[in-house]
This record gives structure tokens, C-alpha cells and sequence, in this order.
């Protein structure tokens, strides 16, 4: 078993270093296409639908119909496989489909608007977004779409008015799951969690919607419930969403999170390891390396934390914030962790961007600069256990106990299953306030 292991490290590893020059990432394994069953036969289905626009466009490479569809195939291939390169071909032919023709494109703009969001330049697409819905004011999507991405970038007074004019559409699949996430960064959990239990008993009614989209529902709803410190409700949507896709990357992900909330690495590392057999993800990658390292094995998880930096540095935008909360909680390259978040809270002011901004400066020993940036993370009042772990050390950081002491027992009650060793790190300051 460890040798196996070993190979798929050094296997992934070396993909990647091989890809990075042009940011192309392959998994080793393309399990999704050769599973049997709904998902299996809608990827392959995939597969033939690129062949066929690809082949459409050799006879008409001007097609703004055609170039759209495909980019939308890229897409979604590229979400599956975790694979930046299909996500840039993605936004290439959304361009050059958009070029063709604006008007009457709904598909090659919200194909480009996602595969910059998923590149994270949301500004970028914060502007194409405002184009669509000013070509199509009516479009309930386009609305919910540009709220989502005002939501990340922090603009929560633009946030609460695009999500107040669609407060009459709850119940519609396209704006469920954004509203349902505003409802939970301003706290409001049972709200939250009510509008996607809906949601998710609206997409199983649904025979037409393609059954990966119904898993998502199933995980959006899981991990709402693991952040609420609901691990036997998360694993129970977890394993439904596994029981329609039995090889969405996301869903294993999710499962070795839990797993190593727990406590069970061995666990973890398996669902860990299947997970980026199919997707590499930075954050499951640093996991993994967690948990070898708990388990005592450091040479495994020196490797994992190899291939987690070569897989970040290989996917487009440069800057991620998994690979620099792991950094962080590791104690590793503070002083460029903080340049790059202080680059980055430039322009992307949410609530997470101000919590690492916080925690970077925590790292770097300037903890009067880092209370009113948590200050800030804590403003629209997010019922989130590491937030409140993270203000808890801050305030302990300036002699602050009786602070301190509030925060960190207020990240136990909201969940007691936060990260890795949350837990366990909120009782050591504890004990030694």
C-alpha cells in the first residue's frame, strides 16, 4: 500500500511539473469517463459533444452558436478533471464567441463570466456579468450570478441589493444556492440551510437535470452542515451525493474532510487520496500531507506538500488562498503569504480576504494591525469556528484573556469539528489562558 502510494505521489508530482509551463494539469486517473451509471454516461456523453462542435467548427470556425457550446463543454470537463487547461480553452472560446456575436449569446457570456470566476479575477468578470444583465435586465440568472460575484468581492451593500430584488425567486435553482450563501455570511444558518434543503428536494424532482448537478445540491448541502458542526448530517448528504456520483471529486474531497475533523486520518487519507486521483486539489493535497503527518509517516507528507505547491503554482491566477492558509497554519513564508494578501485585499475586500490578511499579520507578530482586520471578518456577523479561533488568538496575542477566552469558546460551540485539529488547538489556548 505505501508503495502504491509513493507512485501516485511521484506520478501526480510529476504531471504537474511537466504541465506548469502551460498551466495544463492532467489527473493520473480519468475515472468519471469510465464509471458506469448516470454520471459515467453524461461525461462520456461530454466527451462526444466536444468531438462533434469541434468537428462543426472545422466546416464553420465563425459559428458563435457552436463556439459557445464548446466552451461550455470545456468548462465543465475542466471542473470535473480539475484541469486549468480546459478552463482556459473555455475562456478562449467564449471570447471569441462573444466576438462573433453579444446579442442573443446568454451561453458565451455566462461561460466566460464562470471561467473567470474560477480563475478567481472576479473583477473581470464582475464587468462582463454587468453587460448581460444590461443586454437582458430580465435574466433571474444573470442577476443571481452578478450577486454572487459582488458577494466575493465584498461589495455586500451591492450583495444585499442584487439579492433583495430576487428575494420573490427563492425557490429558483439558479438563485437558491448564492442567497442561501449570503444568508450564511450574515449568519443566518437556518434560513440558509432551510432555502438549500429546498433547493436540493427541487433538483431530485427534476429528472432532466443532469444528475452531477444534483450531487452538488447534496454537497452544498453537507458542507453547510459540517460548518455548523453537524458531521453526521454532512455525512449523510455526502453520501447521498456519492450514491448518484460515486467518482465526483468534490464529494471525496469533502468526505476526507470530515474524516479528518474526526480525527480518522487513515480515513481521511484514502478518500483524500481517491479524491485527487480524478480532481488535484490543493486544499485535499494539503490534507493528505496533515495527515501522514499525524500519523508519523514526514516523508509522505513532505511529498504531498511538494505536489500541493506544484499544483497551486501550475493553475492560473498565481494566488490561492488554500495554499496560503496551509502556509500559515504552518508557519511557513509568512512575510510572502502577507505581501501576496496584501495585494490581493486591494481589490477582493470579502470577509475571508480580511480573516487571512488577519491571520497573515497574526503569523508576522503584528497583531494590533491584525485585530481591526479581523474586526472586519467578523462584521457581518458569520457564525464561522475558525473566525472566531483566529480573533480568540489575536486577542490572546495582545493579553487580551477575557477576549480571548470568549472567542475561542465561542469557535468550540459553533463547531466543535472545525478543521483538522481546530478543536484540539482552541483547548491547548485555553488551557494555557
Amino acid at each position: 500500500m505505501r508503495r502504491l502510494r509513493r507512485s501516485v505521489v511521484v506520478a501526480l508530482s510529476a504531471s504537474f511539473v511537466l504541465a506548469a509551463g502551460s498551466l495544463a494539469v492532467h489527473a493520473t486517473v480519468t475515472a468519471r469517463a469510465a464509471t458506469p451509471g448516470p454520471v459515467g454516461d453524461e461525461a462520456r456523453i461530454r466527451q462526444q459533444d466536444i468531438a462533434f462542435y469541434e468537428w462543426r467548427l472545422t466546416r464553420d470556425p465563425t459559428s458563435a452558436f457552436d463556439l459557445a457550446q464548446l466552451a461550455s463543454l470545456h468548462l465543465q470537463r475542466g471542473r470535473d478533471r480539475g484541469d486549468p487547461a480546459d478552463v482556459r480553452r473555455a475562456e478562449q472560446l467564449a471570447r471569441r464567441s462573444l466576438a462573433r456575436r453579444e446579442t442573443r449569446n446568454a451561453r458565451g457570456y455566462s461561460t466566460l463570466i464562470s471561467t473567470l470566476m474560477t480563475q478567481h479575477r472576479f473583477g473581470e468578470a464582475r464587468g462582463w456579468a454587468e453587460r448581460l444583465v444590461a443586454l437582458d435586465s430580465t435574466s433571474v440568472s444573470a442577476r443571481a450570478v452578478l450577486g454572487e460575484i459582488e458577494m466575493e468581492l465584498g461589495d455586500y451593500d451591492a450583495t444585499r441589493r442584487a439579492f433583495g430584488m430576487l428575494s420573490g425567486r427563492r425557490g429558483n435553482l439558479a438563485v437558491a444556492p448564492r442567497l442561501a450563501r449570503w444568508l450564511e455570511l450574515q449568519g443566518q444558518i437556518e434560513e440558509a440551510r432551510r432555502l438549500l434543503t429546498n433547493a436540493l428536494d427541487s433538483a431530485r424532482a427534476r429528472p432532466k437535470l443532469p444528475r452531477e448537478q444534483v450531487a452538488w445540491f447534496e454537497l452544498r448541502v453537507g458542507d453547510l452542515e459540517l460548518q455548523s458542526g453537524h458531521a453526521d448530517a454532512a455525512r449523510r448528504a455526502f453520501q447521498a451525493g456519492l450514491a448518484i456520483a460515486p467518482q465526483d471529486a468534490r464529494l471525496l474531497a469533502a468526505m476526507a474532510r470530515l474524516e479528518a475533523a474526526r480525527g480518522h486520518w487513515r480515513r481521511a487519507i484514502a478518500w483524500g487520496e481517491r479524491s485527487i486521483a480524478i480532481a488535484p486539489d490543493p486544499a485535499t493535497l494539503g490534507l493528505i500531507g496533515d495527515g501522514y503527518a499525524a500519523l508519523g509517516d514526514s516523508a509522505q507528507a513532505a511529498e504531498y506538500v511538494h505536489v500541493m505547491e506544484v499544483v497551486t503554482l501550475a493553475q492560473p491566477g498565481g494566488f490561492h488562498r488554500a495554499w496560503s492558509l496551509f502556509l500559515l497554519d504552518h508557519d511557513r513564508r509568512v512575510p510572502e503569504v502577507l505581501t501576496q494578501v496584501q495585494e490581493e485585499i486591494r481589490t477582493r475586500r470579502d470577509i475571508f480576504g480580511w480573516d487571512l490578511l488577519a491571520w497573515a499579520l497574526h503569523h508576522a507578530g503584528r497583531d494590533r494591525e491584525a485585530l481591526p482586520a479581523m474586526a472586519r471578518a467578523l462584521a457581518l456577523g458569520t457564525e464561522d469556528a475558525a473566525l472566531f479561533y483566529h480573533m480568540g488568538m489575536i486577542e490572546r496575542a495582545l493579553g487580551h484573556r477575557v477576549a480571548a477566552r470568549t472567542y475561542l469558546t465561542r469557535a468550540l460551540a459553533t463547531n466543535s469539528w472545525f478543521q483538522p485539529t481546530g478543536a484540539r488547538d482552541v483547548h491547548a489556548a485555553l488551557e494555557a489562558l
